[in-house]
């Protein structure tokens, strides 16, 4: 957990870091700074394997963040438990990457920073399914979609983060 005065850190995790993750960290960034707390807020992502490191995001990841007036500046990684003592939220984009995050966790406090992005989106029925589906394998709409679930996530996200950051005041 980071100390008062340090930024909080966010990281968005899905399997490979060339889809959702990257797609869901550019879209909070740019709610970071819209409500002017990006001085406050690191973010980053990551994926749960390492197949893709050090390539860029995905191309239909690019042209849906840029046609939706996002940056798509990106290098793929793979997420480390080491990294669990710097991040106070790891934001996993399915139930699978929750469980691999969960199982890597060092200690139960590290465990419970690990939250399904969707879970913060407050127009959700109870019951909803609350992953966000990849579309590596699908054509251009799952990326789409990948973007409306994120930008619908990042609303109840950010009010997460500020109740936070005002409890470290």
């Amino acid at each position: 957990m980071t100390t008062a005065g340090a930024p909080l850190r966010v990281c968005f995790v899905c399997t490979g870091n060339i889809c959702r993750s990257p797609m869901a960290e550019q879209v909070f960034r740019a709610r970071l700074a819209e409500a002017g707390l990006a001085g406050l807020v690191e973010v980053d992502s990551a994926g749960t394997g390492g197949w893709h490191e050090g390539d860029g995001a995905d191309g239909r990841t690019v042209a849906v963040l840029e046609a939706a007036g996002y940056t798509a500046v990106h290098t793929a990684r793979q997420f480390r438990p080491a990294w669990f003592a710097s991040r106070d939220l790891v934001v996993a984009l399915d139930a699978g990457h929750l469980r691999a995050l969960r199982r890597l966790a060092p200690t139960a406090e590290d465990a419970a920073k690990v939250r399904l992005l969707r879970s913060f989106d407050a127009a959700l029925p109870v019951g909803a399914d609350l992953d966000v589906p990849d579309p590596y394998y699908g054509g251009r709409e799952g990326f789409e979609e990948c973007l409306e679930m994120c930008e619908a996530a990042c609303e109840g996200l950010l009010d997460t983060v500020r109740q936070q950051l005002a409890a470290r005041r």
